[in-house]
């Protein structure tokens, strides 16, 4: 399994309602693509700002072939990166 946790930080408040709206759709489509075992969107309570994508990929091949879909490149790439800070975490999991 590959784990893939990103912390994204809209650069402006007045992005959040967009960003929340975004990160669904990328989360919907993701759940449907091969090796996505997991795809999950956090928006912080504490600081608004603040969103955390939790994803599982099966191999790291699924998690390079999700880079190159159309809503990764068309969507995420200019739509959501522009409006954010964003902090990847490739993980291991523990337990």
């Amino acid at each position: 399994m590959v784990y893939n946790n990103v912390i994204l930080k809209a650069k402006d408040v007045g992005y959040i309602n967009e960003l929340k709206q975004l990160l669904i759709a990328q989360a919907e489509a993701s759940l449907t693509e091969i090796g996505c075992e997991r795809f999950e969107v956090y928006h912080s309570e504490s600081e608004p700002e603040v969103f955390f994508l939790i994803e599982c990929w099966t191999t790291q091949a699924d998690l390079d072939t999700h880079r190159s879909t159309p809503h990764f490149v068309e969507v995420y790439r200019p739509r959501v990166l522009p409006l954010v800070e964003r902090m990847p975490h490739p993980c291991q999991r523990l337990i």
